[in-house]
This record gives C-alpha cells, sequence and structure tokens, in this order.
C-alpha cells in the first residue's frame, strides 16, 4: 500500500506543537456573489460560538471577527491538533455604491452569510427619452427650418 508523506506539513504539525499553536490560521474562506440587487458574503465559520460573531462597518470597511474556543482541560495531551482557536478576522473595503446601512445577517451550520444591498442610487434604471409628435428636418436654406408630420 503506497502512503504519502508531506515533510512540510511534518514540520508544520511540529511547529505547531511546540508553539502551543500560537500561529493560527487567520483565513476565513468566502464565497460573493451577486443576485439582483444585492450581493451575498458567504464565509465560513465552522465551531464558532453564534455569541462571538461580530460583524461591523466603519468608512466602507467590513469587518468579520470570530473565535473558536480551545476545549477545556488542561490534562489533556495532545496528539493531533490542527484545528485553531482564538479569534479571527477578516476585513474588506467595499465599493461605492451599497447601501451599508441595510446589511443583514444570519448563521446557520457555521457559515456566515451576508446579503449586502446594492444602494437605490447604483441601481441600473431606464431612462426615457422624451420625443415630439412631430419629426424636425433642417432645411439648406440659412435658419431655415421645417416641420414634417408624421
Amino acid at each position: 500500500m503506497a502512503t504519502y508523506w508531506d515533510p512540510f506539513q511534518e514540520m508544520d504539525r511540529l511547529f505547531s506543537t511546540f508553539a502551543g499553536n500560537a500561529r493560527q490560521s487567520g483565513t476565513l474562506p468566502m464565497d460573493l456573489f451577486r443576485t439582483g440587487d444585492h450581493y451575498v458574503l458567504s464565509m465560513d465559520l465552522p465551531g464558532v460560538d453564534p455569541g462571538t460573531i461580530d460583524v461591523s462597518v466603519e468608512d466602507r470597511t467590513l469587518t468579520v471577527r470570530a473565535e473558536r474556543t480551545q476545549r477545556s482541560g488542561d490534562e489533556a495531551q495532545w496528539l493531533v491538533r490542527e484545528r485553531p482557536t482564538g479569534t479571527f478576522a477578516r476585513q474588506l473595503t467595499m465599493g461605492r455604491g451599497l447601501a451599508l446601512d441595510k446589511i443583514s445577517a444570519s448563521y446557520t451550520d457555521g457559515v456566515l452569510s451576508l446579503t449586502i444591498p446594492v444602494s437605490e442610487d447604483a441601481r441600473p434604471r431606464k431612462i426615457e427619452v422624451a420625443h415630439s409628435g412631430g419629426t424636425t428636418a433642417i432645411g439648406q436654406g440659412a435658419g431655415e427650418r421645417q416641420t414634417i408630420e408624421s
């Protein structure tokens, strides 16, 4: 039976063990897409207590913070410890044209979902072109105008 051995993964595991898991994985994987007149941002936060999730917006910067606590019991002898604990944060600079005061959030099955509406001013709209009942043509004479009835 063939086995796969990655020396870098082993070094990473050893470093985490000796450093007391001080080096945390700070990435919060996310998906972002637009549908209709709003954007949807989904961020993976498995094992996070929903009470620790903090979403804030300040000057077009969206900040998501969450905390995963360490399992209690210092008497445990860890054999493998790959799930990071501590506080995680991610910041995104939001573009103009978003209704940042109307963001809604929900947390289900370890996924934080934010709905970010497009502001009313930034939404595409059709502009009607006004026109008169007749067609106006310009003649060849100096300043001569002629109206042609349809």
